[in-house]
């Protein structure tokens, strides 16, 4: 079969994505044996396309600007907590932002995206949902057992009104991968099993933007000795000091299912 192997670099985060890290990367995939096309796209070339996207969904009325720190948030759980409430989280644990600001007037939201104000765009799932009339929703998945596709079904709502952009970083991972992955044509995407929950918001966007939906294929993770997944943040093994442990490309292949 046929294909084009596409690798892209979700460097938003432009303080801490550094050219050393965009090296290693290159380093680790040539050791796999995976080769891609130039050039590789960079998310931070493109905010202007994921500017646009946002700038659909806000005249849809779809997102509002939200600024309540983390410090605030974390003392309004902390009080909720405290009276026996169970506050709700997303699939990945994180609390989920209260609703109160989605009433917001357009004026009181102009003002705030003029001001100097922190804060950040969100989705209204709610209103998203309302909009689109349908909740799980589905996608199409890859098994690379037998290349048969089946459908995979999430709630959406279960991740409460993400974050698309901040003031500081004009978009998110969820809005800039379906923005990318519509330009450059995507038909199969490859990537972790931690990810597949959330695509049920990918697929959110893309409804909402009016984009295709690719066939999606969530690997096998590699795990720490406490059943987790490796982090940078956690100063977890790397795929270089795997490599250096004595490990074959084909080791780290069946270790993720590939």
């Amino acid at each position: 079969m046929e294909g084009r192997f596409l690798l892209r670099l979700e460097d938003i985060d432009t303080v801490r994505c550094t050219p050393a890290y965009e090296e290693a990367i290159f380093e680790d995939m040539r050791w796999l044996g995976i080769e891609w096309e130039e050039p590789v796209r960079r998310q931070s070339e493109h905010f202007a396309d994921y500017a646009n996207a946002l700038e659909t969904l806000r005249d849809a009325g779809l997102i509002y600007p939200a600024t309540l720190s983390r410090a605030a948030l974390r003392r309004q759980i902390e009080a909720a907590e405290a009276q026996g409430k169970v506050w709700p989280r997303d699939p990945d644990g994180t609390p989920l932002y209260p609703t109160a600001e989605r009433d917001r007037t357009e004026a009181e939201q102009d003002a705030i995206a003029e001001s100097a104000e922190p804060f950040a765009w969100r989705l209204n799932m709610d209103s998203a949902l309302k909009h689109l009339g349908t909740s799980p929703i589905g996608w199409p998945g890859l098994s690379l057992e037998d290349g048969s596709v089946s459908e995979k079904t999430q709630r959406p709502e279960q991740w409460g009104d993400v974050v698309l952009a901040r003031r500081e970083t004009p978009t998110s991972y969820h809005l800039s991968v379906v923005v990318d992955d519509a330009i450059q044509g995507i038909t199969h995407v490859v990537r972790g099993q931690d990810l597949e929950p959330a695509t049920a918001v990918h697929r959110v966007l893309q409804m909402l933007l009016g984009l295709p939906c690719p066939t999606y294929h969530h690997h096998d993770l590699i795990l720490g000795d406490d059943g987790r997944k490796l982090s940078k943040s956690r100063d977890d093994t790397s795929l270089t000091s795997l490599r250096a442990s004595g490990l074959k490309p084909q080791d780290i292949r069946r270790m993720v299912g590939l």
